[in-house]
């Protein structure tokens, strides 16, 4: 065991703010940067304004490394997303406050389940006048049902966000927190990865 890290992916379908919210955790760490959608780092990725490479980045809070994978949303690249639900130990489901749950919100979500991550679910664009924040969350709950989450992922932590602005918070009436809820809620219900270290001689 690593107690000091943690390994987590986010994972949306396409435009629901996965990416800014990376940039957004970035931020909160202190990091510079200096454009927009910071991950999205290809020619082809910039021309779109989607993610299609997955990759990697690591922040610390609180003592700990935070290791944040940042996977593609569109469904032509599903490949790229089963194969980093091998290499995490927790995954952050971003949901749009608007649309809800999507196709590749489905897709995503039930290979995170089938490999048995515990998900955290993050309810973004808050920010925007047509939410409808009480209607998604009850779409998230079916959508974890009708994909047989079993009980402890369907006790999901919830957090309400606006990537964009720079605040999750579980309180929608507390939204100048920034987004240190959702990263203690990173170090408490993602597990730190189990390794077998190899001893060389």
């Amino acid at each position: 065991m690593y107690p000091n890290i943690r390994n987590v992916a986010i994972i949306a379908h396409v435009d629901h703010g996965k990416t800014t919210l990376v940039d957004c955790l970035l931020k909160n760490s202190g990091m510079s940067l200096t454009s927009e959608c910071v991950m999205d780092s290809n020619d082809l990725e910039k021309e779109r304004g989607i993610t299609i490479l997955a990759k990697c980045t690591s922040l610390i809070y609180k003592n700990h490394k935070v290791n944040i994978v940042d996977t593609p949303g569109h469904h032509d690249f599903g490949g790229e997303v089963e194969r980093i639900m091998t290499m995490v130990d927790g995954v952050i489901l971003v949901v749009c406050a608007t649309e809800g749950p999507m196709p590749q919100t489905k897709f995503v979500l039930q290979k995170a389940l089938k490999t048995g991550l515990q998900p955290i679910v993050v309810v973004n664009k808050c920010d925007r006048q047509s939410t409808r924040v009480g209607e998604v969350e009850n779409e998230i709950f079916d959508l974890f049902c009708n994909l047989d989450a079993t009980d402890k992922q369907m006790d999901y932590p919830l957090l309400y966000a606006s990537a964009r602005d720079g605040w999750a918070t579980f309180d929608l009436k507390n939204k100048n927190k920034g987004v240190d809820e959702l990263l203690s809620t990173i170090l408490k219900y993602v597990p730190p990865p189990k390794i077998d270290p190899v001893v060389f001689t």
